[in-house]
């Protein structure tokens, strides 16, 4: 991905400087949609057999076909819409059926005891699945002072994450509008998977 988040992961194990780069890019996709450089950076990328690497070689396949305007098309019409679009990713309305809820109060204070800060320029409400996917790898790389120690991102994860973002990333995979962004859904579905369980592991 990007040489500032390549820079941050060379000091990191591998499996850390890995599960930063999927929080990373599927941050980038999910908070706005990418630009033709991004799209390039994704069509080089070459997956395994696993669920990720199947999802990833065909990311890579979709990018090569779009234009950043068809994405950003797409982007609109999942997230944005007129009133509201196809799919509503956030931590709230997922748990409560309603925007800005509970969910994202806990947030706001978990994020004030990280020493998170809200972007200035961000409309969305903090609970959006891109702003947290951004949180996890911030916490890994260390972006918000000393990188957080697994226990905190095991606690994080479990409490603003797990109990929603699969069903998110599957609803995404599955969206009538999803072209570019259904295998981002086959990738954050395979990973949310994994991280449950490599949290579970590390009890």
């Amino acid at each position: 991905m990007a040489d500032a988040t390549a820079t941050l992961t060379a000091d990191l194990p591998e499996e850390e400087a890995l599960r930063a780069q999927l929080y990373d890019m599927l941050a980038v996709v999910l908070r706005k949609p990418p630009s033709q450089d991004f799209l390039n950076n994704l069509v080089a990328l070459k997956g395994d057999d696993s669920d990720i690497g199947k999802g990833v070689n065909a990311l890579a396949r979709v990018a090569a076909s779009v234009t950043p305007e068809k994405v950003d098309s797409e982007y609109h019409t999942l997230f944005v819409g007129l009133g509201r679009g196809e799919l509503l990713p956030f931590a709230s309305y997922y748990l409560t059926g309603f925007l800005n809820e509970k969910p994202l109060a806990k947030l706001r204070d978990d994020m004030a005891k990280l020493r998170m800060v809200r972007d200035a320029a961000a409309y969305e409400p903090e609970d959006n699945i891109g702003s947290l996917c951004e949180m996890m790898a911030g916490m890994i790389l260390g972006r918000f002072g000393d990188s957080v120690p697994l226990s905190r991102q095991k606690e994080f994860f479990s409490t603003h994450i797990a109990p929603w973002a699969g069903h998110f990333f599957n609803d995404l995979e599955g969206a009538d509008s999803s072209v570019f962004y259904a295998p981002v859904g086959s990738i954050g579905a395979a990973f949310m998977a994994i991280e449950r369980e490599s949290f579970r592991m590390a009890e």
